[in-house]
């Protein structure tokens, strides 16, 4: 692969990278396998951008060698350890853009903080370790974290991702130079890659080859190491959009607070605003508006920013709405366009992604959230379960922990939901037990 190949704009240099600073900060996770080199990866990039003081470099130096992934595994359990168990949120900038990192875990019994990570990241940077694989093999399959990992990415709508091989300077083989090892082995996991992307329908932004230790491909490229002539992996997450915004234009609301002005010499003049963020489209004055549940209509007469400011607030902003009219709305309500397409439903099909211990059997209740609203559901019947390794979908009568699969849902209430294809905020929802109260589940609506 070369940089043609690429389905990124390779990012200039210098001068001429001046058009990137209207973009917004990249916020974008690493994920892959076990031990395959996520917090070295963040490790070097905070190194190399400078964002880590000289005493913190010092704290984590042993034998005159730094530990990189000491610098985002926090928690005592994780040094101990050696593994990351949640997720650690890191900050850089280089000269053309500012990153917020999320490292996730890569143990199975963690891919529910992996989840949590994903759906509100702009990108993903899914690693994969070249000395795991059987590289000499045209055949080679990517290992089983990978895969799930991706599948992931692939139903959270995460819009961009970039594979990385990793490690690839440790291959080693009597009968070729390391170029020539190196080099084979980039092509045979590149091509796993591209057949595996193409059975789940991600469209990779890139195919980086890397050394996360030496830094080679992380922040300065390697020229045509292992055949490949593309940017860094720094130049293209330096180039990537953020997340679009949803496909509906018409305005929706979900309330998450109820404020009451009894001063009538406020800007509300005595009416309450409702706050919440705008889940699609925009709030505009003048705008008709129809309340969930309860149908009632109203017009907006006011739209303040998060700062109190007033004007048009877009979608994935707070906002705090003013009628022109008083209406019983409480927290959990939603506002919508009346010209929205928004219906409510108690029957829900989704795509469920299993993250209790205990198994998913149909007939259970559950807590949903749906917004800000929480409703009692019950586990209608489940479709099919999505085997990891083939993706094919088998039939089951439960969804064991970290399985993915379709289900039925029975809502004692209506939602106002969309499918996750067209919202991620109203296409989603959480369920959790209703006795441990722990999160059980992440549903995509479809």
């Amino acid at each position: 692969m070369n940089s043609a190949t690429l389905n990124t704009a390779r990012v200039p240099r210098g001068e001429n990278a001046s058009h990137l600073g209207h973009l917004a900060a990249l916020k974008f996770i690493t994920c892959g396998s076990v031990d395959d080199g996520k917090s070295t990866l963040i490790g070097r990039l905070l190194v190399d951008a400078k964002a880590v003081l000289q005493d913190h470099l010092a704290g984590i130096e042993s034998h005159g060698e730094i530990d990189l992934a000491m610098l985002t595994d926090g928690l005592s359990a994780e040094r101990e350890q050696g593994i990351t168990i949640d997720v650690a949120y890191r900050y850089f900038s280089t000269e053309r853009r500012k990153f917020i990192i999320g490292d996730t875990p890569g143990h199975e019994q963690y891919t529910r903080n992996m989840v949590t990570a994903a759906s509100s990241a702009d990108a993903a940077v899914v690693l994969i370790d070249a000395t795991k694989l059987d590289w000499q093999n045209p055949s080679l399959e990517l290992l089983r974290q990978t895969r799930r990992h991706s599948l992931l990415l692939k139903l959270l709508r995460v819009p961009h991702v970039i594979f990385t091989i990793n490690k690839l300077d440790a291959i080693k083989c009597d009968q070729l130079t390391d170029q020539e090892a190196q080099s084979l082995a980039y092509k045979h996991i590149s091509d796993a890659v591209k057949q595996f992307a193409s059975q789940v329908q991600i469209v990779p932004e890139a195919l980086v080859p890397i050394s996360a230790l030496k830094g080679w491909n992380v922040v300065n490229a390697a020229k045509d190491w292992c055949g490949y002539s593309g940017p860094s992996l720094i130049e293209v997450l330096e180039g990537l959009s953020n997340t679009p915004v949803d496909s509906h234009a018409h305005f929706a609301q979900s309330v998450q607070w109820v404020e009451k002005f009894h001063d009538s010499s406020t800007t509300a003049h005595g009416r309450r605003v409702f706050w919440g963020r705008v889940s699609t489209g925009s709030a505009k004055v003048g705008q008709k508006v129809k309340v969930f549940p309860g149908n009632q209509t109203a017009v907006i007469a006011q739209v303040l920013s998060a700062v109190r400011a007033p004007g048009e607030v877009s979608e994935g902003q707070s906002a705090g709405i003013i009628l022109d009219k008083e209406v019983d709305i409480s927290r959990g309500d939603a506002l919508i366009d009346a010209d929205h397409s928004i219906v409510g439903t108690r029957e829900v099909n989704a795509v469920l992604a299993w993250m209790d211990d205990e198994p998913l059997v149909a007939g259970r209740m559950y807590h949903a959230l749906h917004a800000h609203k929480w409703v009692k559901c019950k586990i209608q019947r489940i479709e099919y379960k999505i085997d990891i390794n083939t993706l094919e979908q088998t039939q089951a009568t439960e969804l064991a922990p970290n399985e993915i699969g379709r289900v039925v849902l029975m809502l004692q209430q209506e939602i106002p939901a969309l499918k996750y294809s067209d919202s991620r905020h109203l296409g989603a929802m959480i369920l959790v037990d209703t006795a441990s109260h722990r999160t059980s589940a992440a549903v995509l609506i479809d």
